[in-house]
C-alpha cells in the first residue's frame, strides 16, 4: 500500500480506486474494525465454504520480479455430498500485509470471508471446471503475468486461490473453498539488506555400540544398519549433502556422525537379534557419502558440536550433581575439532553450543559454556522481546561473562517442522518463510541487522528438500545476503535488545519431560568407575579408553530425547558388555585340597581371556582360620601377577598347618591400588598336623622295617649259599673215575671212585 504522499501524486483515478479498495479490505482484517465492515459467516456458510479442499502443489517463481509469469499448480477436491457445476478456479490478491503478525494471522485463517478476502483478478486468467462430482479431485494450473497482479509497492502480499461454483442446494455462485499463501514482492535489491545465516545440521541418532572386534582396527559393532538408508541415494543425510553443497549455509556437524561413517568405510559389523554380529555390507555407500560431504564443505564454514551432541539441558538439570558428568564435555569438544579436521580435512569452530530447541535458562548457559564455547545458540521464543522495539533486533546478544547468545528467529527456524511430504504443505511453508524474511527486512530501522535460522536437528528428507527450496528462494539476494554463524555471533549487538536469560521456571515443560533422568547419569558414572578400575590392569588401556569414552558421550546424546526405553537399553548394554570384559580376567575356580604335613604349596591359577596382556594385579590368598592354616607368618599372602593375553598363570603359595581340620581359603585379585578386582574364589583345605612324637614313631617304624628287610635279605642270602653248596657236592659224587689218588693219614694210597 502506498504512502499518503504517493497517493497524492498518483493522478490516474484507477490507481486511487485500487488503493481505496485495498485500504478498506486491510481495515476489515483488523480486529477492531472487522465487525464494522462485515458480518461473520453463518454456520451454514462456513460449512458450505469448506466443501472444497484447495491444495497448492507449486508456485513459481517463489519470489517473482517484473516481467515474470506466475504459475500456480494445484488440485481441488470436492469433499461435499453434491456435484459442483459451473465452477472455476481464480486468484485473489490482497493488499500488502503490514507486519509479521499479519502474515501469521492470514496463514491461520480458514474458509472464505466475504468482505475480508479480496475479489478475484481478471476472470480471463481463471481455470474453468464444468463439473466436479463428490469425492473427486481435479488438477489445475493458473498462469498469470505478474503485471496483472497490481503489486504497487514492496512487501508481502496475500494470495488466495479459490474455487467458486454452484450446487443443487446453492444455485447461485459462491466461493466453496480457498487456500491462502504469500507472495514476497521485492523486484529490485533493497538499499539495506538483512544478513541471514542458515544453520545446516548434519546430525543423526547413535548407531555404534561399545563392542569392538579383537582385531588390530578394533572393528566397531553397530546397533543396526539403518544409517546406510540415510546415507544412500534419496536418504535424509544424502539429501542434506546433495542439496546443501550449492547453498550458502553454515554446516553444523555432530562429529560422532563423521566417526561412524568413517568406521563404515573401514569395515564394520552389525549386531543381530540373537546378540551376535555379522559383517556390514554398506561400505561403498559410506565412502560415497563421505566423499560427497568432503567436497561440499570445502571453503564453507563448519561448526562442530561436542562429540555425540550431548543434551545440555539434561546435563544442567539432572547430570551436573552426579560426580564426573560435566567432566565429559571438555573431551567431547576436543574430539569434535579433531574429528572434522581428520575426516573432512577442513577447519572447524567449536565455539558454539546448541541446547535443544534453543531453550535456555541460567544453568543451561553455565553447562553450555563449561567446555569453552562462548556462543550459545538460542531462539527468540526463549529470549523473549518486550515488543517495545517495534522491530526484530539482530541475533547477537551479550548475556554476561563473555558469552553471546545467538538468538535464532523462531518463526523462520520452525517453518519446516510439519509434514513436508505433502506438496501443498511444502509450498505453503516455503512462501511463508520467504514472506517472513522479507517482512523482517522491511521493518522500520536504520541499522542493518543479522538474523539466524536454526531448524530442527534431524529434518526428514521432505523437510530437507523444502528447506533447500526456501534457501534457494533467497539466493537472488534482493532483501537478504548470506552470512555464516561466526559472522552472526560477531555482529554488532543492538543495545536495546533483550539480554535477560529466562529463569529455570520458564523452561518449557514439554522439553523438560524428555530429558535424561538422574538415574541415567548415575548409570553412566557406574560404567565409568568400572572402566577406571579395569583399564589400570591393561597393557594397552587405549583399546578400551577410546571406544568406551566415545560411548559415554553417546549415552548423553540429545538424540535419545523421546526414546527413553531405547536410551535405557543402550546404557544397560554398555555396562553389561564392560562387565563381561572385566570378567575375562579372573581367578580360576579351585577344588578343595588336602594339606598333609607341616608345610606345603597351594597352587592358584589366574586366567586372562583378553587379547592383550594384563599386569599390575595382585593375587591375595587368605585363611579363614590362621590358627589352623597359615600363609607365611600370617593368615594371608599375596603375589604380583602378570598374565599374557589368552593365557593362564598359576601362582604357588606356601601354606603351613598348625592344627588338623578343614579351613576355608579365599583367593582374590586386587589392582595395584588395593581395589578388589573380580569375584573372590573360596575353596577348602583339609589341614593335617604331624607332631615330632608322631614323626619319631614313624621314623622308628621305618627303621624297624629297614632292619627287618636287611635281616630277611641276609637270611635269604645264607639259604641261597647253602643250596648252592649242596648242589656242588652232589655234582662231585656223580662224576666218573678220574684217576686221582688220595692218601690217607697212614700214608697208604687208594683210588677213590666218585
Amino acid at each position: 500500500m502506498a504512502d499518503a504522499a504517493d497517493i497524492q501524486g498518483a493522478s490516474p483515478a484507477p490507481v486511487r480506486r485500487r488503493w481505496l479498495r485495498r485500504a478498506i479490505v486491510l481495515l476489515a482484517g483488523t480486529p477492531v474494525l472487522a465487525g464494522l465492515i462485515y458480518s461473520p459467516a453463518t454456520k451454514a456458510e462456513a460449512a458450505q465454504a469448506s466443501s472444497v479442499d484447495v491444495q497448492l502443489v507449486s508456485l513459481a517463481p517463489t519470489a517473482p520480479v517484473k516481467g515474470d509469469t506466475l504459475t500456480i499448480q494445484g488440485t481441488v477436491v470436492n469433499t461435499g455430498p453434491e456435484t459442483i457445476t459451473e465452477a472455476h478456479v481464480g486468484l485473489r490478491v490482497g493488499p500488502a500485509l503490514v507486519d509479521r503478525a499479519s502474515i501469521d494471522e492470514a496463514a491461520e485463517r480458514n474458509g472464505f470471508r466475504a468482505g475480508t478476502d479480496p475479489g478475484e483478478i481478471d476472470p480471463a486468467h481463471a481455470v474453468k471446471i464444468a463439473s466436479l462430482p463428490s469425492k473427486v479431485s481435479q488438477p489445475f494450473t493458473l498462469t498469470i503475468p505478474v503485471n496483472k497482479l497490481e503489486l504497487d509497492k514492496d512487501g508481502v502480499y496475500q494470495l488466495g486461490v479459490s474455487l467458486s461454483g454452484v450446487t443443487e442446494s446453492r444455485p447461485s455462485e459462491q466461493v466453496l473453498g480457498i487456500e491462502r499463501t504469500f507472495l514476497p514482492w521485492q523486484p529490485e535489491a533493497a538499499a539495506k539488506r538483512s544478513q541471514l545465516t542458515y544453520a545446516w545440521p548434519l546430525i543423526s541418532t547413535t548407531r555404534v555400540t561399545a563392542e569392538t572386534g579383537s582385531d588390530e582396527l578394533q572393528t566397531p559393532v553397530f546397533l543396526d544398519d539403518s544409517l546406510a538408508e540415510e546415507l544412500g541415494p534419496g536418504g535424509r543425510l544424502e539429501q542434506m549433502v546433495t542439496l546443501g553443497k550449492d547453498l550458502p549455509v553454515t554446516w553444523v556437524i555432530d562429529p560422532d556422525l563423521l566417526y561412524t561413517v568413517d568406521a563404515m568405510t573401514k569395515g564394520y559389523r552389525v549386531r543381530t537379534p540373537g546378540g551376535k554380529s555379522v559383517q556390514g555390507k554398506k561400505k561403498a555407500v559410506a565412502e560415497q557419502w563421505l566423499s560427497s560431504l568432503e567436497a561440499a564443505v570445502q571453503g564453507k564454514k563448519v561448526v562442530a558440536l561436542p562429540f555425540a551432541d550431548p543434551d545440555l539441558a539434561s546435563l544442567a538439570h539432572h547430570g551436573k550433581d552426579v560426580s564426573g558428568t560435566l567432566g565429559q564435555l571438555r573431551p567431547a569438544t576436543d574430539k569434535a575439532k579433531q574429528a572434522v579436521e581428520t575426516v573432512l580435512h577442513v577447519p572447524a569452530s567449536t565455539d558454539f553450543s546448541w541446547p535443544v530447541n534453543g531453550a535456555i535458562d541460567p544453568s543451561i548457559v553455565n553447562v553450555a559454556t563449561s567446555a569453552g564455547a562462548h556462543n550459545v545458540l538460542t531462539r527468540s521464543d526463549s529470549l523473549m522481546e518486550s515488543g517495545a522495539l517495534g522491530y526484530t533486533p539482530s541475533a547477537a546478544r551479550p548475556i554476561g561473562a563473555g558469552t553471546t547468545a545467538v538468538v535464532a528467529d523462531a518463526e523462520l527456524s520452525t517453518a519446516f517442522e510439519g509434514d513436508m511430504l505433502n506438496a501443498g504443505n511444502s509450498t505453503l511453508a516455503v512462501q511463508r518463510f520467504l514472506a517472513h524474511s522479507l517482512a523482517l527486512n522491511l521493518q522500520k530501522t536504520d541499522e542493518q541487522r543479522s538474523f539466524v535460522v536454526t531448524p530442527q536437528r534431524m529434518p526428514t528428507t521432505s523437510q530437507v528438500q523444502t528447506m533447500a527450496a526456501a534457501v534457494r528462494g533467497l539466493q537472488a539476494g534482493r532483501w537478504t545476503q548470506p552470512a555464516d554463524l561466526e559472522a552472526a555471533a560477531a555482529a554488532k549487538p543492538d543495545p536495546r535488545a533483550a539480554t535477560q536469560v529466562p529463569g529455570a521456571g520458564q523452561y518449557p515443560e514439554d522439553l523438560r519431560k524428555q530429558e535424561l533422568p538422574v538415574s541415567a547419569f548415575e548409570k553412566i558414572r557406574t560404567t565409568q568407575n568400572t572402566l577406571d578400575h579395569f583399564k589400570v590392569i591393561l597393557a594397552a588401556p587405549e583399546r578400551v579408553e577410546i571406544p568406551f569414552g566415545n560411548t559415554t558421550n553417546r549415552e548423553m546424546s540429545t538424540s535419545w530425547r523421546g526414546r527413553p526405553d531405547e536410551a535405557r537399553l543402550y546404557r544397560d548394554q554398555v555396562q553389561d558388555y564392560l562387565i563381561g570384559l572385566t570378567e575375562k580376567v579372573k581367578v580360576v575356580p579351585k577344588s578343595d585340597a588336602t594339606l598333609s604335613g607341616h608345610s606345603a604349596t597351594i597352587p592358584v591359577s589366574v586366567q586372562n581371556s583378553l587379547v592383550q596382556d594384563v599386569h599390575d594385579l595382585v593375587l591375595r590368598v587368605k585363611s579363614a582360620n590362621p590358627t589352623r592354616l597359615m600363609f607365611g607368618k600370617s593368615g594371608q599372602a599375596e603375589q604380583q601377577v602378570t598374565v599374557q593375553g589368552d593365557h593362564t598363570q598359576t601362582v604357588k603359595f606356601t601354606a603351613n598347618a598348625t592344627a588338623s581340620g578343614p579351613v576355608e581359603v579365599t583367593a582374590q585379585l586386587f589392582t595395584k591400588d588395593g581395589v578388589p578386582y573380580g569375584k573372590a574364589r573360596t575353596f577348602t583345605v583339609e589341614a593335617t598336623e604331624i607332631t615330632p612324637t608322631v614323626m619319631l614313631v614313624i621314623a622308628g617304624g621305618v627303621l624297624l622295617l629297614v632292619l627287618a628287610g636287611i635281616k630277611m635279605y641276609a637270611s635269604r642270602k645264607r639259604v641261597a649259599a647253602r643250596a648252592a653248596a649242596e648242589e656242588s657236592t652232589q655234582q662231585s659224587d656223580e662224576s666218573p673215575d678220574t684217576g686221582v689218588q688220595s692218601t690217607d693219614g697212614s700214608g697208604t694210597s687208594e683210588t677213590v671212585d666218585r
